[in-house]
């Protein structure tokens, strides 16, 4: 009698065999949803219904409608259907402020925030413990502080007599002119570089110690193991972290009114203040409402674009 050798892939095989010959039952989790325990969630789902979708669904309304906050249709406005919206199509104020809402995000958020985020957090993960902790508190602490503080630091910064102007031996030049959108970037890229920063170091520590040491071992340089070894392991990361600081900066008001009020002109007027102006300073509520729409509807657009890309990596 002879008898055949028994390795995990005839365990498998047969066991699978075994599973095939058996009939199907029914299935054991198909009853999971108890239908009387939906009372309990009537009181969360009333609070998220007033709170949150009922004020969506009155500003996509406004939107559509003639509402202004002074004049003839403050209080008898209608619904004039897609007028807005060839409005929209129409007005170049609002394609210059979206091209220049754009610019803001990519090159202060997507691009300034995530490469200097990602820069820091390598560089403070290879120094001592005592200047790892006071550069990291210096750049939370911009971060922590009110936006409104933030924005007047750097007002005063930039202003003519200011200290950039004198560091840059030209006492006379207001860059807030001279380089608006400059300036803005860079004052927000100051004030939220933390949070990416603190990102990346998060999952840098996360990162399999042995796939490291391996790379080091085989002889690869710092800038090859980074390129080849530790920005594919942070994708996820990368991917995830774009997407917030996009979601976080593209609305970004506050730091920008203060600093510049969309000016000199309108060199700084992105979509939020765009927004604003058409809807308190020209009192047109409605078409304010559908410029706070087609800022939903672009910061929607980036957010395919990263969430597609998870999907394709996670595939």
């Amino acid at each position: 009698m002879r008898l055949r050798a028994t390795t995990p892939s005839t365990v498998a095989a047969g066991a699978a065999g075994l599973d095939a010959d058996l009939p199907a039952g029914p299935r054991q989790d198909r009853d999971r949803l108890a239908w009387s325990s939906l009372g309990f969630l009537t009181p969360s789902v009333a609070v998220m219904g007033v709170l949150f979708l009922a004020p969506i669904g009155y500003a996509l309304y406004l939107a559509f409608t003639n509402l202004q906050l002074a004049g003839p249709h403050a209080q008898s406005y209608g619904f004039t259907g897609l007028a807005n919206v060839h409005r929209l199509a129409q007005d170049p104020e609002f394609w210059k402020s979206a091209r220049l809402t754009v610019v803001f995000v990519v090159g202060s958020a997507i691009l300034g925030q995530t490469v200097l985020g990602l820069i820091l957090a390598l560089l403070m993960r290879r120094t001592l413990a005592l200047i790892r902790l006071s550069v990291g508190a210096v750049i939370v602490l911009a971060w922590v502080l009110p936006e409104v503080t933030a924005a007047f630091v750097w007002y005063a910064f930039g202003q003519s007599g200011g200290t950039l102007s004198h560091m840059l031996g030209s006492p006379g030049t207001n860059y807030l002119v001279s380089a608006p959108m400059l300036m803005i970037s860079i004052a927000n890229l100051w004030r939220n570089v933390a949070f990416c920063m603190l990102m990346f170091s998060a999952a840098l520590r996360n990162l399999p110690t042995e796939v490291l040491e391996a790379s080091e071992m085989e002889g690869a340089s710092l800038a090859r193991r980074l390129v080849r070894v530790v920005l594919p392991m942070l994708r996820g990361t990368i991917a995830t972290n774009l997407l917030l600081v996009t979601l976080g900066n593209i609305s970004d008001f506050t730091l920008i009114w203060v600093m510049t009020q969309g000016g000199p002109g309108d060199a700084t007027s992105v979509l939020p203040v765009y927004m604003y102006l058409v809807s308190f300073t020209y009192n047109d509520l409605g078409y304010g409402s559908m410029l706070g729409l087609a800022l939903v509807v672009l910061a929607a657009l980036f957010s395919v674009l990263y969430v597609r890309h998870l999907r394709s990596r996670v595939a």
